[in-house]
């Protein structure tokens, strides 16, 4: 990467990343020479949500795009212990305090010229752009959100609604794309990223009405989250699921959406084998108020044990899933994906059912989107197992500490559950090991390939979830071992025949 080094009103030296011939840069050089613009500093009056939703780690590194007076990325340094890098295509944007803090404090803050619609060859863990998309033309923003997303695992978005009052002191708009909440969420998520959490905050028109102004977000684009929102083919033909979405979507049902993270640590069951080596335990976190989380048979498990789930979650599309909300249970949340049978629908209460949509394809988005309207639903990914979608789901729900049990996702002899489940018998029996380690794992192929997306999933939520996977099971070892793959001996393969 070629580099110039810029000087800065006499103080520390910025960093050009590449050459910036934005028409909109002079516009903005104009701005910050009026003193009055630099009064209101909208990343400053936010760093701190940011910290509450991210909970960086001291070191962390972060992005700051579209840094402006850079006061914002000055309480990401102090508040958040963070090493921030600003960037900014206006030379003259930083106040002068800040400039100072880039000599006094270079271990912390640092300040590269940039233009936000080329690519930025920087990478950092989190990113952070307040009060920019606004700015940017209607037909730059996929671009800008695109090379903001790419080069930040994790971003935090503050987003203007409405329309500027500076820009009239030189003649000239600022504000060259005011959208609603909805147009910006559906945004996002048509580029692929997935929504942790966001709000909008409200103000008073001139007339006195509340009215949206502007649009927070809690994002993340990366790769392995388009990968991820394009898979989840559950044993059903495409035809199917889209009737079944469409159906869903109909019944007028609560819609899972993004909620303030909370320290509540939840237990999720899984069916694996191992369940029923761990019931004792279980029993003991739900006595002591953890809440209880059932996919699937672990609901009527945990029922005959006398807990009471707090919420059931399924995501196959096959008829027979039905019985797996029976009988209900007071207070019990069930989560069904809209690509569930309407069987299974009928089957549960409708005042306690919580829509969540497992995004299969551009066209099962494409239909979410007229039948709810665009901005109205947030997509979870997460694989093509319910287990994998837990824990992208109850994030975006607010919720990142997991005691996860019966999650094995191998055979424990030629038991593939801990539970008669006639459906999965006579499958296909592979080895998998997993780098690190010499054990082999005798597995079915959606065990595998669970396995697999399981560290897709992972690396997706990075620091965003705590999981604890108790047993001895593949999971288990794929967390011990810190394993990036899963490997399969194909000659391994063999069919079981179905249990007697």
């Amino acid at each position: 990467m070629s580099i110039t080094k810029l000087g800065m009103r006499g103080h520390a030296p910025a960093v050009l990343l590449a050459p910036i011939v934005n028409p909109e840069r002079k516009k903005y050089e104009r701005m910050w020479s009026i003193p009055d613009y630099r009064k209101f500093s909208p990343g400053e009056n936010v760093a701190d949500l940011f910290i509450t939703q991210a909970k960086p780690k001291p070191g962390d590194t972060i992005i700051d795009f579209g840094c402006g007076t850079g006061r914002g990325a000055l309480m990401l340094a102090l508040l958040g212990r963070m090493k921030v890098t600003m960037l900014d295509f206006a030379m003259n944007c930083l106040d002068e305090d800040v400039q100072k803090a880039l000599v006094s404090q270079p271990q912390s803050l640092s300040f590269k010229a940039a233009d936000l619609e080329r690519p930025i060859p920087l990478g950092a863990k989190y990113g952070y752009c307040c009060d920019v998309m606004e700015h940017i033309p209607e037909d730059k923003v996929d671009r800008v959100l695109v090379n903001i997303m790419h080069a930040a695992e994790h971003v935090f978005f503050q987003i203007s609604l409405v329309d500027d009052v500076m820009g009239a002191k030189i003649g000239e708009p600022l504000h060259l794309t005011v959208k609603p909440f909805s147009w910006w969420l559906a945004k996002l998520t048509s580029l692929g990223a997935v929504i942790h959490w966001s709000q909008a905050t409200q103000g008073v028109n001139p007339s006195g009405a509340a009215v949206d102004v502007a649009a927070i977000f809690y994002v993340t684009g990366w790769t392995d989250t388009r990968i991820l929102v394009n898979k989840g083919a559950l044993n059903t033909t495409d035809v199917d699921i889209r009737r079944n979405i469409i159906m869903a979507c109909r019944r007028g049902l609560e819609q899972a959406k993004p909620y303030e993270r909370q320290n509540k640590e939840v237990i999720v069951l899984g069916g694996g084998p191992s369940l029923n080596d761990h019931w004792d335990d279980i029993i003991a976190k739900r006595a002591a108020g953890m809440a209880l989380v059932t996919i699937n048979g672990t609901y009527q498990q945990a029922i005959d044990r006398g807990l009471k789930p707090s919420a059931q979650v399924i995501a196959d599309a096959r008829a027979f899933n039905a019985k797996f909300v029976v009988p209900h249970i007071d207070g019990c949340k069930y989560m069904l994906a809209s690509q569930c049978h309407p069987d299974t629908f009928d089957a549960a209460p409708k005042e306690r059912t919580v829509l969540w949509h497992s995004v299969i394809n551009p066209r099962s988005c494409a239909m979410i989107d007229a039948e709810l309207g665009e901005g109205n639903w947030y997509p979870v990914p997460g694989g093509s197992t319910a287990m994998l979608r837990i824990f992208p789901l109850f994030r975006m729900l607010g919720l990142c500490k997991f005691h996860v049990y019966g999650f094995d996702s191998c055979l424990v002899g030629d038991a593939h559950h801990a539970y008669d489940q006639p459906e999965n018998d006579g499958e296909t029996a592979i080895n998998v090991s997993i780098r690190g380690s010499s054990r082999v794992f005798r597995c079915t192929v959606w065990m595998a390939s669970q396995a697999q997306e399981f560290i897709a999933v992972m690396r997706l939520l990075d620091d965003e979830t705590q999981i604890a996977v108790y047993g001895d099971g593949l999971i288990a070892n794929i967390l011990k071992f810190g394993a990036d793959a899963v490997d399969i001996e194909e000659a391994g393969a063999e069919t079981r025949a179905p249990a007697v």
